[in-house]
């Protein structure tokens, strides 16, 4: 297993998480067998935004003796009420809850306290004014909560969080499916039967998102990486045509700021399936050349970061070099680390000899000399 840094928090996460939403549906055995399955591959990383009780109580019997291990991800504001969920605000109904997450899962602390679920622009501003966030500022203080983060689905919203200097990292929904949609407020387009034909390449609300928390220190963890399963299959793909697993966890992990996919598991052969990507082979991770071909939505002329374009007769870190230039468009003016970083790379982009030959290995039609030379005149 893999560990990436969370941003500035610290933290040092598995590339590949638990998401426990799937255990709701199961009993305590079968719970800590997927714990223990995970525990096995190296994870260390769990979302437990769940309020049902039962399986709060469960995730708590699993890790017992072994709370230390593991980083929980655990939100403010998910509650249970008259049997079932509700996503709340109401200050009381908040903290019933979340006092009932830390007594269910046995412990005193969580690592990442989440504010839950906010899409609105409307509703983050007030929620960072008023008392809602004035209380996780509490719990933090208190070391009930080690940090404060927020999930959301909406990129306008992620990049207010990014910006704010309040929220450490963020928990958002990245695929490539729904990297290609604006921003909205409603969930359900995300999951909208067909999308708008006209859509093509990563939406910029995304791609700039990525890029300023990577520039902030935000880091991100990563929910609804599969789409909701709808990317295994060619009939309901958008592309007209399916993913793996294996390859979803890429886009994902290859995205700026990420440190962490949440794989959403209910059996230990689920878990053994995401951790399988740490042993997948390149071919096998290889989502660009299924994208690039797909017959809709293709991504033309947008690095991806993929790694395609490898080996360079230079040794020149492609991708690398392209996301520290797509960084350093975002500034004004362009930070000294970011430069450093750049010059201190073992090759960049005044080592090209335009040879071109990474151009036709390049699914989607980059200019990557183009895009070398643009590089070294903005950072070299």
């Amino acid at each position: 297993m893999i560990y990436r840094e969370l941003g500035k928090t610290g933290l040092k996460v598995s590339e590949i998480g638990l998401g426990a939403e799937w255990l709701e549906r199961h009993g305590e055995e079968e719970v800590r067998e997927v714990i223990l399955e995970c525990e096995a591959a190296g994870i260390n990383l769990l979302d437990c935004w769940m309020s049902e009780p039962n399986v709060r109580s469960n995730i708590g019997k699993a890790i017992r003796g072994r709370r230390e291990r593991w980083m929980i991800q655990g939100h403010l504001g998910s509650t249970w009420q008259n049997g079932q969920y509700v996503r709340t605000r109401d200050l009381a109904a908040a903290k019933t809850a979340f006092q009932d997450l830390l007594d269910r899962l046995e412990t005193d602390y969580i690592d990442l306290g989440m504010i839950h679920f906010v899409d609105e622009q409307k509703e983050f501003h007030r929620i960072m004014e008023g008392e809602f966030y004035a209380w996780a500022k509490e719990l933090k203080e208190k070391g009930v909560i080690r940090h404060i983060g927020m999930s959301t689905h909406n990129p306008a919203v992620a990049r207010l969080a990014a910006g704010s200097g309040k929220i450490e990292m963020i928990l958002f929904s990245v695929n490539p499916a729904f990297d290609m949609m604006p921003a909205t407020e409603d969930l359900n387009e995300y999951f909208s039967e067909t999308y708008d034909e006209s859509l093509g390449g990563i939406a910029p609300e995304r791609a700039e998102l990525y890029r300023i928390c990577e520039a902030n220190g935000v880091g991100i963890t990563v929910m609804k990486g599969y789409a909701g399963g709808r990317l295994f299959s060619a009939d309901t793909s958008p592309f007209g045509v399916a993913l793996t697993p294996v390859q979803c966890i890429h886009y994902a992990l290859t995205r700026p700021a990420v440190a962490s996919i949440m794989v959403g598991c209910e059996t230990p052969e689920q878990v053994r399936a995401a951790a399988a990507y740490e042993t997948a082979s390149g071919e096998e991770k290889d989502y660009a050349t299924v994208l690039a071909g797909a017959p809709a939505h293709a991504y033309y002329g947008s690095c991806t970061y993929c790694g395609h374009c490898a080996p360079c007769p230079s040794g020149i870190d492609i991708a690398m070099v392209n996301k520290l230039y797509d960084l350093a468009l975002l500034q004004d003016n362009v930070p000294g680390t970011l430069k450093e970083h750049y010059r201190g790379l073992s090759a960049n982009g005044g080592d090209c000899i335009a040879c071109h030959a990474c151009e036709k290995r390049c699914p989607f039609g980059v200019p990557v000399a183009e895009k070398m030379t643009a590089a070294q005149n903005l950072l070299g």
